[in-house]
């Protein structure tokens, strides 16, 4: 049931986003919205951080309020229908997916991030160029892909804020080694990590390929940890993807975070091996 939901859901946290995006580009204040609306601005409020979630009922209210109609309004309302449940398979359509608004808002109101990366670099270690090409790789529209990739660069923020997300980056050696857009972009990427790695809030380390069985063999994931809410898993799924908040689960994969980190190289290694990659890669260029 809508409501206060105690701790915030993902799926409560992309359609908060959502709100607060549609509040915004209307260019009309949470007040004024508020006032529209016949409702306090505390829930105006509450509704932009997840806190608390909006009817369906509610939304349309919104919506005409804000004049946002047409295949938006379709998508907010879909956003709308169950976005108290905890686990949640979030489909992908054009432009910016479900999930990844789901992952935006996570990323945004987490204050520890575990990624398990073996076939690519992870989302918010991506260069621009990089995501770029990796989004035109997989068919995308070019529209599709230049809305992606402005999210993709606006995404980083979130590791050089005042109070910065804390990133351990797990990455498979085959996602430094492989190319993804031509080795100019590579170099440039690899550079990138090198740098990023540097930050106190960053731990970056690579798990050397042919090391044996691992859990994470069996595919990537994201584990994220908020200050105010139960941790969330994240699996990314080529056109969709999936938060998970079970317990089990969450324990499950923290184990796994364990095992997979017996493996990998040292921070310092990583950045030596990446340097040395990053180093053959711009001979190549």
């Amino acid at each position: 049931m809508p409501g206060d939901i105690g701790a915030v859901t993902p799926r409560a946290r992309a359609l908060a986003a959502a709100i607060r995006t549609v509040r915004e580009e209307s260019g009309i204040s949470g007040r004024e919205l508020s006032k529209r609306l016949g409702m306090s601005h505390g829930t105006m409020s509450h509704w932009e951080t997840g806190r608390r979630v909006p009817t369906q009922a509610d939304v349309v209210s919104l919506l005409a309020a804000a004049g946002v109609t047409g295949d938006e309004k379709r998508r907010l309302l879909e956003m709308a229908r169950n976005a108290g449940e905890p686990n949640w398979l979030a489909v992908g359509i054009p432009g910016i997916p479900h999930q990844l608004a789901g992952v935006v808002e996570c990323e945004r109101a987490a204050s520890d991030v575990v990624q398990w990366s073996p076939m690519a670099v992870p989302g918010l270690l991506q260069i621009t160029d990089y995501a770029r090409a990796a989004s035109l790789a997989a068919g995308l529209s070019p529209s599709d892909v230049e809305t992606r990739a402005m999210v993709r660069a606006s995404r980083r923020e979130v590791l050089m804020r005042r109070s910065p997300l804390r990133l351990h980056a797990l990455i498979g050696e085959y996602a430094i080694r492989d190319v993804i857009g031509d080795s100019e972009v590579m170099a440039d990427q690899l550079r990138h990590l090198r740098s990023t790695a540097e930050l106190v809030n960053v731990t970056l380390q690579v798990v050397p390929s042919h090391v044996g069985w691992h859990p994470g063999l069996v595919g990537p994931f994201v584990l994220y940890e908020f200050p105010d809410s139960p941790p969330t898993i994240h699996f990314e799924h080529h056109r969709s993807g999936t938060f998970v908040v079970d317990a089990a689960e969450v324990r499950g994969y923290r184990q796994a975070v364990l095992e997979i980190g017996k493996l990998a190289l040292s921070p310092e290694a990583s950045a030596e091996l990446i340097g040395t990659i990053a180093d053959e890669r711009e001979r190549a260029r």
